[in-house]
């Protein structure tokens, strides 16, 4: 996209977007249409949802983390308030990327399948939406935010990628009417899926009806006294499901909604303040020097920088493993394979704390650690790497627990290891084997 010289491209941004809210009332933009005449292929829709919804969350919890915490950092007081202001309304919008998740979780169970909660490892071109997207893990920065509008960014609204993120344009089939085997059906925005995905389950209850399209069963799915979230709840109808997806748009693009506080609006709104910020203080960093690394080169094909300093690397691995544990537990949380109500709870407790006790104060360490002699000055940051392509479900309750609880423990004798060095990681280690002696009190 061009803009005049002098002309910050946000003013651009605004300008189209209140085109395409003042087109609402009229015709609205003609996307492509998604075919999902079937069980499945509305399954394989919501998994590619799901897919996104983790990726976007790992991408703004990487942007959040790199900001910069304290004066000491080289930031006044002014400036440290606009970053920890911009982490919090990133993290509010990874929070609830987390919902959207959960939610999916429920859509999928409602359909009698299991919930999706495995993904590429970053950096990946994006399988399904748009054609070739590259999801990557990105520092706070102006690049970063101006991906995340493009990846948030209403239905009808055409806006390019941040530079170095474009699209790659590629063919994708359209599925066809008589077609029972799914495949991949190209989108253009996350509302532009969600929509399709709600017309799929609207087409699939009349040709089936209720009863026979609705086959999972309602306490299998989560409710969101766990987390505090009244959007999730059981699904058993059409109307249901609806209200769940209406959930999802409506706080990622809010095109039927206000799009200023929805997804869009507040990261248009911190790239706002965030480009002021910088012609007052031209030059300010406002993030650690972090650079996007890996502990391995990705399965995609992609190439990745290294983290080559052994230290940071088995920090970078300790993160992903309590990443793993962490998707295990909320795999048997949102399946409510055959825990009882108090063992659900304990599930969430852990999983809920976990994000705040282990993960989090392991990712900040992180951007504090060296990547390598190869690029002096830059530190790393949570590499969220997944170690198996299939997805998380450990299936026997017992065993499910123990496992968990076990790789607790090794984490926390790596954790003792490192506090050697860095006192840092002592309460990391103190929490990972409060949450492993809590799961082992729970597994029978």
């Amino acid at each position: 996209m061009t803009t005049p010289a002098g002309t910050p491209q946000v003013e651009t941004i605004e300008g189209r977007l209140g085109h395409v809210l003042a087109l609402r009332g009229s015709a609205p933009v003609e996307e492509r249409t998604i075919v999902i005449e079937h069980r499945e292929p509305l399954i394989y829709m919501l998994c590619a949802a799901a897919e996104l919804e983790h990726a976007l969350m790992c991408e703004y919890l990487f942007a959040a983390f790199s900001l910069k915490r304290s004066i000491d950092e080289g930031l006044t007081e002014d400036q440290l308030s606009a970053a920890e202001r911009w982490r919090s309304t990133i993290l509010t919008v990874a929070k609830q990327e987390m919902l959207h998740l959960a939610i999916n979780c429920n859509l999928v169970t409602s359909l009698g399948a299991s919930p999706h909660l495995s993904r590429p490892n970053l950096p990946q071109p994006a399988k399904h939406y748009p054609a070739g997207v590259r999801l990557a893990l990105l520092p706070f920065g102006e690049q970063a935010l101006r991906h995340f509008l493009f990846l948030e960014r209403p239905e009808g609204l055409d806006i390019d990628d941040a530079e170095g993120l474009d699209a790659v344009d590629c063919a994708v089939p359209v599925m066809g009417a008589e077609e029972i085997a799914p495949h991949l059906q190209e989108f253009q925005t996350v509302g532009h899926l969600y929509r399709s995905i709600e017309a799929g389950f609207r087409n699939l209850a009349e040709k089936m009806g209720e009863d026979r399209l609705f086959l999972g069963p309602r306490e299998a799915q989560a409710h969101g006294d766990l987390f505090g979230w009244k959007q999730l709840a059981p699904i058993t109808t059409v109307d249901d499901a609806v209200r769940a997806i209406e959930a999802i748009v409506e706080q990622g693009e809010g095109p039927r909604g206000d799009w200023r506080r929805a997804h869009f609006g507040r990261f248009l709104s911190v790239l706002e303040e965030y480009l002021d910020l910088l012609k007052d203080s031209p030059g300010l960093e406002v993030t650690r020097p972090v650079l996007p690394v890996l502990v391995r080169q990705p399965e995609s094909g992609e190439q990745a920088e290294l983290i080559t300093d052994p230290a940071t690397a088995r920090v970078a691995d300790l993160c992903n493993v309590a990443y793993e544990v962490l998707l295990q537990l909320l795999y048997r949380l949102l399946c409510h394979v055959d825990e009882s109500e108090d063992q659900i709870k304990t599930l969430a407790d852990v999983g809920v704390s976990m994000m705040f006790d282990v993960i989090e104060p392991l990712a900040d360490i992180l951007t504090t650690q060296p990547v390598g002699p190869e690029h002096p000055g830059k530190t790393a940051g949570a590499t969220f790497e997944l170690f198996y392509q299939p997805d998380y479900l450990l299936p026997h309750r017992r065993a499910a627990w123990l496992v968990m609880a076990e790789h607790l423990d090794d984490a926390a004798v790596l954790s003792d290891t490192e506090a050697k060095r860095d006192k840092r990681f002592e309460p990391v280690a103190r929490s990972l084997r409060a949450h492993a002696d809590a799961l082992r009190a729970n597994a029978r």
